[in-house]
């Protein structure tokens, strides 16, 4: 009709598709690439029998390629609150684009994909938006990333555990305490059947990975530099409450020597096999924190955190975490 209609530049060719077989955004999509120059729908689509078609949803498409719809889109939540207002239609939470879960991922494949797709937008900032499951920058339209995109429930692995505890806490987990962490939620979630929050992620990690001091507990160290850059440590501690005992023991550095100490002590038997520091950016006071990996005679991993401003410090706390861990 757009190549055959006589005195074509004298109408304006408008469509009025419906959703009757699932199909009205993409026929009015379809129409458009074939000369349309207007949509007939519905805000979300609410209309006749199965609706008409989506207005929003073909803006928000055409944004998402590039192309401006030309209209006042970049709030969809006041959008949505004005709609529901008036017509008293609740959203789908599933709905596209304006669904309350249409940018969240539950899955763990899915949050770890968005996890690294972030970090490769802040890493390499393009000049495109780029971001696998997020057809669009969700803050482009007036949503936000804490609340939408990442959420954690019994599904989620740790790409997602490890995202929401680096952006909102500063904590930079090794991949496989990630990993560790990511099943410690995932069981809370699924024994409490409901989604975890930031906070409670964060009080968990805090509770099974920071700081535990039961059954072993050091009360204090002592480091005397040798020859050859071996050190000796003075380790004071004790065992579920008991007696502190104090022994002395070498390493080739300060964690070494005080790991040797306690092997000594209690005849533990691991392998110190991952150690990793940061500083805490978003504390309000010079903090460090140190992760450390210990591995037992049957292969299993047992972690630990420690934070502190001094590092030795954090470092000895989580080693003493990743034993108690065992």
């Amino acid at each position: 009709m757009n190549r055959h209609f006589e005195n074509r530049e004298s109408i304006i060719l408008s469509i009025h598709p419906h959703n009757d077989r699932g199909t009205g955004v993409a026929s009015a999509e379809l129409a458009l690439l074939a000369g349309a120059e207007r949509v007939e729908g519905t805000l979300f689509g609410n209309g006749e029998r199965t609706g008409n078609v989506d207005v929003l949803n073909i803006a928000y498409n055409m944004f998402s390629q590039g192309i401006n719809p030309e209209l006042e889109i970049g709030h969809v939540n006041d959008i949505i609150g004005i709609y529901e207002r008036c017509c008293k239609i609740p959203i789908h939470p599933r709905h596209p684009y304006a669904g309350k879960l249409v940018f969240t991922a539950f899955s763990g494949s899915h949050q770890d994909a968005i996890a690294k797709g972030m970090h490769w937008i802040e890493e390499k900032a393009p000049d495109t938006w780029t971001v696998p499951y997020l057809p669009i920058d969700p803050t482009d339209i007036g949503r936000n990333y804490d609340a939408d995109v990442i959420r954690i429930n019994s599904q989620s692995g740790k790409g997602g555990v490890g995202y929401i505890l680096e952006t909102k806490y500063g904590l930079n987990l090794p991949a496989k305490m990630r990993e560790a962490m990511s099943y410690t939620a995932k069981s809370v979630s699924d024994h409490l059947h409901k989604e975890l929050r930031p906070d409670e992620i964060f009080e968990l990690f805090k509770d099974t990975f920071e700081n535990v001091t039961t059954p072993y507990n050091i009360n204090g160290v002592h480091f005397k530099q040798l020859d050859e850059g071996r050190i000796e440590a003075q380790v004071t501690s004790n065992y579920e409450g008991g007696e502190y005992a104090t022994v002395y023991a070498e390493g080739n550095g300060r964690l070494n020597a005080v790991s040797n100490a306690l092997k000594q002590q209690y005849n533990l038997q691991y392998d110190l096999v991952s150690y990793t520091e940061h500083a805490l950016e978003q504390s309000s006071s010079a903090q460090a924190i140190a992760y450390v990996g210990i591995k037992k005679p049957d292969g299993i991993l047992s972690w630990g955190a420690g934070v502190d401003p001094d590092i030795i410090r954090a470092s000895i706390d989580a080693l003493v975490t990743a034993i108690n861990n065992r």
